[in-house]
């Protein structure tokens, strides 16, 4: 992995951390502090003590010298520490789910001094250790390297996005925009990104809000204002028009699709609480009439786990469960939630997750609810795979959670407010987007 120049960008300030965490700088310290002091004595002695604390670092970094290398370091030590500093981070063992803890496996190294394995003998290696004696674990070549903005053919606002399992990404937003990132993509540069659509499946202009695909990615459905629903086909990228399916010209507000190629289950909502479903085989779909899981409120998220399971929920704190794939939906929550409910994100019957405006994320285990605080902006978009979730929020701020561990946020910060993410099943690719045309990328 390619190391930063400490002098380029931000190096002085990478610099600086480090040097307040050594001894030169509890010694420079303890310097301003004593001359600092004697001014009492004699003004001219906070001169000595600015100089005692300001020089050593300007010092240090002029020189190129290392913050926490010290004079008795040795040769090989520093030779140690300059091959550690270019692996990616290790992970320790058991920490994620599904990360083996054990079966390690022997080095197929010949021992040092041997130039070979008499026959019959049997050597056994030890593995590698650390001076902390912890098994050093060789570097994951696909290991994510984390989240980056990335440059793409549009300022227009992005309200969805899906990445597909094949690794595409696909995402709409104003004036009927479709935005597609090829499978390989990654990186800052425009060239893996390309507008498929500029004014919506009819060509209207359409604000899109929602994007979902196929279970191989192979077919993407969007749907938003005026009634707009496409289909467009991933190879080809050749789009099918379906606005106003069954003669309904509403604001689509979500779209939600499961099954696979060709045999598509289709779920619109809109701002009247109602659920419109479709079955698309053989080249046609067919609607069936619209129902009402909840009071009337406004649908804001709706979400398939498969061709049959799936949930959506309202701006009234109604959560609902389908277990026929869209044709009726029973209530399973929830109650008295602080903020209004934005979104929600699921792998299967009894596992649910719904965010809030208030940066609480609500989880459902199949029979309860359980509140968690993961920001202070409102968790606009939610991402599952097996072992992960990722939020993120109207402040720009993108939250990583393991299937036992806490939420964290990571580093990348937005520039502008995020409205989705989606992550591919094999976690590979994370993208989410927002405001500006702001895209943020895991990869």
């Amino acid at each position: 992995m390619a190391t930063q120049d400490a002098r380029s960008g931000d190096g002085f300030l990478s610099f600086f951390r480090r040097y307040t965490q050594t001894w030169v700088h509890a010694v420079a310290a303890a310097g301003l502090t004593a001359f600092g002091t004697l001014t009492i004595f004699h003004r001219w002695f906070i001169v000595l003590a600015l100089a005692s604390y300001v020089v050593p670092p300007i010092v240090l970094y002029v020189w190129g010298t290392p913050p926490d290398r010290t004079d008795g370091e040795s040769a090989p030590d520093r030779s140690r520490d300059a091959t550690t500093d270019d692996r990616p981070p290790e992970t320790n063992a058991g920490s994620l789910e599904g990360t083996p803890t054990g079966n390690l496996s022997e080095t197929d190294d010949t021992p040092a001094g041997s130039d070979t394995i008499p026959d019959g003998e049997r050597t056994d290696v030890s593995p590698d250790l650390d001076d902390a004696g912890l098994i050093e674990q060789e570097p994951e070549e696909d290991r994510p390297v984390g989240w980056q903005l990335v440059d793409v053919p549009t300022e227009a606002t992005l309200r969805d996005v899906c990445v597909t399992e094949a690794g595409a990404v696909h995402a709409v937003g104003e004036d009927g925009l479709v935005l597609t990132g090829e499978a390989t993509g990654g990186g800052n540069g425009t060239e893996a990104w390309a507008i498929t659509l500029e004014d919506g499946p009819a060509a209207e202009g359409e604000e899109l809000h929602g994007v979902d695909a196929t279970a191989e990615g192979e077919a993407i459905w969007i749907a938003g204002d005026s009634g707009a629903v496409g289909r467009l086909e991933a190879d080809t990228g050749l789009h099918t028009d379906y606005t106003a399916p069954a003669d309904i010209t509403d604001n689509w507000l979500g779209v939600a699709v499961g099954g696979a190629n060709d045999d598509e289950t289709v779920l619109l909502i809109n701002g009247s609480g109602a659920v419109l479903r479709g079955r698309y085989r053989d080249g046609a779909i067919s609607w069936d009439d619209p129902v009402t899981p909840g009071s009337g409120s406004s649908l804001s998220g709706v979400a398939l786990a498969d061709a049959s399971v799936g949930y959506c929920c309202d701006t009234n704190d109604g959560v609902f469960e389908t277990t026929d794939g869209g044709t009726s939906f029973d209530r399973v929550g929830l109650e008295d939630a602080g903020g209004t409910l934005e979104t929600l994100a699921t792998l299967g019957r009894g596992d649910c997750l719904v965010s809030a405006d208030d940066g609480v994320v609500h989880r459902y285990g199949g029979s309860t609810w359980t509140p968690e605080r993961v920001g202070e902006g409102a968790i606009c978009g939610l991402a599952r795979r097996e072992g992960e979730t990722i939020a993120c929020d109207a402040d720009g701020v993108i939250y990583e959670r393991t299937a036992a561990g806490d939420w964290d946020d990571v580093e990348t910060r937005a520039p502008e407010s995020l409205i989705a993410v989606s992550v591919d099943p094999d976690g590979n690719r994370a993208v989410a987007v927002g405001e500006d045309g702001t895209v943020v990328e895991r990869s």
